[in-house]
């Protein structure tokens, strides 16, 4: 048997996590007589402010789901005659193209280094009877919603008690996450396979190399046999993640954009609490009845890694950082830690650093800062434009991407064409992972130059010399960034000439050349206070929250921009229900400090709008915005419109007051404070801007504000922004609310001694 240096690698989904290698599952190896590698794939697929009884939550992997964590296992080798080399497809084939797939799952240089991990995408072709189950299944969780909705405004369908006699369908136990996420179909479903290789040296093969197999893979090289996937297969799938619950959208967004260890703990303590309910009802079950017996105690729960969980004093355990299930799989009676992502939004795929991918473009540029040649969608600040904001902007505009790594790991690479595609989305566009190659060699060439807008990850420099196969190349070694001399001119487009014909005056401001010296975009600024924010050790989770910001800042620019051109915008949603419609009159959309202000930052984005509005992602927004809007807890109220205001506006008394009015009458329901928390995140100052209201110079702002905010003190999520408050803000509540309950001790006062007196004792005290 000729040789064979045997790189292995394990594709899973990227969901789950290694505590000890981040987010790579266990690895699996091959014999010393091949080049194996074996790949995983997968598809991603307590109190209510309302006053309502708490429900039973969702799992997002249920007990006895038929969903798998994995779905396919793939063995490759490498066989120095006849090249990348498909041994097996567990439990079935996934693709016919056997040849192509080995050839992904051994990356160009493999046996040069000891190990590499790749992540790639494959379109499945799902069948007819796939495609039917889904569409049932999208029927049915419509008609549930309807019934629902019908329900809460009393008309009852005869349907409705069918399940248990009660008029309550299954839905009706389970979270709001039902209601509130949106349906999104982008065609096939994507397979996400990890892939990792590894390669030790032997110079008894002919090239040199053997693979080092990795646990699972050592079980392989003893025994090559579809038996042997199969334990791994199914030791993956048993992993248990029914305690880990189901969080609606808003509920994820949250949880993304908070740092807070602690947020929805309360909702891993139910889930666990109806567990050990379940568990114990079925103990006592199969017990005879004894009123003498005193009643089962319930076991306590502990966090993950106290001293009482370790020392085995309870089953359960709430995880330490509740942005992180953790679980276990068992392999051949090996417990391995996994952790796996409770919120993971749109494009956000495996594991990558957006800091690690802003650094390494940012710190070159601030040694030798480089300059681009003029393009009107990508230098929208002239030709020092920031690299990581070109870069953003290609990825916006839909321009050919290459990051090219020469004699780096290919997994170094294919991580910075997953981070390049969550900086573009922001968990709010999408389009971009669909089309991201992470990893790609020379040979797929043909079929990559037929993908617009590609995102690709190479190791090969050829790439470099040919500009007429990218409009952008991203060199990771260097840290540099460079527009191809071939990129098409940018055309000129209605919206740009109808902007200018109406705004003459700032007509020279448009295209990217005036604005070197202006920031009319603020990017400039913005990337300042990004690198500050990471020289000053801000984690992760601060910085997607920063580019979540100023992807959400863009599309309501980009909204503005429609409206103030065209006269309306697909990106924003107008309603004929009557209460809508009254909600409407409070204003929407972004907010400028000026008109001056407004017209100015619209003219340094309107070549990059007016390119980002022949894109797929614009396309999926406006269908995205449009079933948002569905099941949005205020429909017609802009809840970020008027935060805005509070916070760039100069308003008169008799303004401020009608917002924190709107605020304090519409924000009630537990979904209703979330939306409002979502627009005021942590890391921007959270409620300062509503608390405000505590010291407004009309006595029932001031009264009002305050049982807004004790209203958000009561919520799951809002108790940690209301602990955010500053001192100064929590005192001014502590005075307002002595000063209602002594008016309302004084008024059952008057009332028992049978005065009809207006005023009282305290109606002259101020509370500023």
């Amino acid at each position: 048997m000729s040789q064979i240096a045997r790189p292995t690698a394990m594709a899973s989904d990227p969901d789950l996590s290694d505590t000890n290698a981040k987010s790579k599952t266990p690895s699996t190896a091959s014999s010393s007589h091949q080049n194996n590698t074996l790949s995983v794939a997968s598809r991603r697929g307590r109190y209510d402010a309302s006053g309502r009884k708490r429900k039973k939550l969702r799992s997002q992997y249920p007990r006895g789901s038929t969903e798998n964590h994995v779905e396919y296992i793939l063995v490759a080798s490498f066989d120095i005659d006849r090249g990348p080399v498909m041994e097996h497809q567990y439990p079935v084939a996934i693709t016919g193209d056997e040849h192509m797939l080995a050839e992904l799952m051994l990356p160009d240089q493999a046996h040069v280094r000891n190990q590499d991990w790749t992540i790639f995408f494959l379109h499945k072709d799902p069948s007819q009877e796939e495609e039917e189950a889904e569409r049932r299944a999208r029927e049915e969780r419509r008609a549930r919603r309807a019934r629902r909705r019908d329900r809460a405004k009393g008309i009852i369908h005869e349907s409705d008690d069918e399940a248990d006699g009660t008029g309550l369908d299954d839905d009706d136990w389970d979270d709001d996450s039902s209601d509130s996420e949106p349906e999104i179909n982008e065609g096939p479903p994507l397979i996400y396979v990890l892939n990792l290789v590894n390669t030790k040296q032997d110079k008894t093969v002919k090239r040199g190399a053997i693979p080092l197999l990795l646990l699972a893979l050592e079980e392989y090289f003893k025994a090559p046999v579809p038996e042997t996937l199969a334990m791994l297969y199914n030791a993956v799938n048993e992993m248990d993640l029914s305690l880990m619950p189901k969080l609606s959208y808003l509920e994820r967004h949250l949880l993304q954009v908070s740092d807070n260890k602690d947020l929805f703990v309360e909702k891993f303590e139910q889930m666990i609490q109806e567990r050990i309910a379940e568990e114990q009802g079925e103990d006592l079950a199969d017990q005879p009845l004894d009123a003498s017996r005193e009643p089962p105690k319930r076991p306590s729960i502990f966090r993950s890694g106290t001293k009482q969980h370790i020392e085995g004093h309870s089953a359960y355990a709430v995880p330490r950082d509740t942005h992180e299930f953790e679980s276990k799989v068992v392999y051949k009676g090996i417990p391995i830690p996994i952790k796996v992502p409770v919120a993971v939004m749109p494009e956000t795929v495996g594991d990558f650093s957006l800091i690690k991918l802003i650094q390494n473009f940012s710190e070159p540029h601030a040694k030798n800062p480089q300059t681009f040649p003029l393009h009107p969608h990508l230098t929208t600040n002239g030709p020092n434009t920031h690299p990581i904001i070109v870069l953003v902007n290609a990825l916006l505009t839909e321009k050919r991407i290459i990051f090219l790594g020469h004699n780096m790991p290919s997994g170094e690479v294919a991580e910075a064409v997953l981070a390049a595609c969550a900086l573009a989305s922001g968990g709010i566009l999408r389009g971009f992972t669909r089309h991201a190659f992470p990893y790609t060699d020379l040979t797929k060439i043909d079929d990559l130059l037929k993908v617009p807008g590609f995102i690709a990850g190479v190791t090969n420099p050829t790439f470099e010399h040919h500009p007429e196969w990218w409009d952008l190349l991203c060199d990771l070694p260097s840290g540099k960034i460079k527009i191809s001399s071939k990129i098409e001119a940018a055309p000129i487009t209605e919206g740009l000439v109808y902007f200018q014909q109406q705004n003459p005056a700032y007509a020279n401001l448009v295209g990217g050349g005036a604005a070197a010296n202006n920031d009319l975009t603020g990017d400039a600024a913005f990337m300042a206070d990004i690198l500050r924010s990471i020289a000053s050790r801000a984690g992760e989770r601060v910085i997607r929250a920063k580019w979540r910001g100023w992807i959400q800042k863009f599309t309501r620019i980009a909204a503005a921009f429609e409206e103030s051109v065209f006269g309306t915008s697909a990106l924003h949603i107008t309603s004929d229900d009557p209460e809508a419609a009254t909600l409407a009159q409070y204003g929407h959309g972004y907010v400028w400090a000026d008109e001056a202000t407004k017209v100015r930052e619209l003219a340094g984005n309107v070549t990059r709008i007016e390119a980002w509005r022949n894109t797929r992602s614009y396309y999926s927004y406006i269908q995205d915005v449009a079933q948002s809007y569905t099941l949005r807890p205020l429909k017609g109220l802009d809840l970020a419109h008027l935060h805005d205001r509070l916070r760039t506006q100069r308003l008169t008394p008799q303004q401020s007051r009608e917002i924190y009015d709107a605020l304090c009458k519409y924000v009630r329901s537990y979904d209703e404070i979330c939306l409002l928390l979502s627009v005021a995140p942590e890391s921007q100052a959270g409620l300062f801007y509503v608390a405000l209201g505590l010291f407004h110079k009309d006595r029932d702002v001031r009264f009002r504000t305050a049982d807004l905010l004790e209203r958000i003190a009561e919520h799951e999520a809002g108790q940690h922004w209301w602990r955010a408050l500053s001192r100064f803000e929590k005192l001014a509540y502590m005075r307002i609310k002595r000063e209602a309950e002594a008016e309302a001790r004084a008024k059952a006062m008057q009332e028992r001694e049978g005065g009809f007196g207006i005023g009282s004792p305290t109606d002259n005290r101020r509370a500023s």
